[in-house]
């Protein structure tokens, strides 16, 4: 079996396939702007996505928060109404 390189379970083969074929449809000059425009737009999926995780992390921090405060609220309620029926 030949060890996978990539996520993708690509071998090494198969990567200096795709490589050759982007050299023959791109040319050598191009390449970098390519890879440089690749690498721009991996950078900016991956703020992307770490917003999102951000932005879903507070919000559960928000509700968990308000849960918190709803059944501190109910403890001393409970609490409250136990002292006046003793009174």
């Amino acid at each position: 079996m030949t060890k996978s390189l990539l996520f993708l379970d690509l071998g090494g083969g198969e990567i200096m396939m795709i490589f050759f074929i982007i050299l023959l449809l791109f040319g050598a000059k191009r390449i970098p702007e390519f890879a440089r425009g690749m690498g721009k737009g991996l950078r900016q999926l991956r703020n992307a996505t770490d917003e999102i995780q951000n932005d879903i992390q507070r919000g559960v921090s928000d509700v968990k928060r308000d849960v918190d405060l709803n059944r501190d609220m109910r403890k001393r309620s409970n609490e409250d109404e136990g002292q006046s029926s003793k009174d």
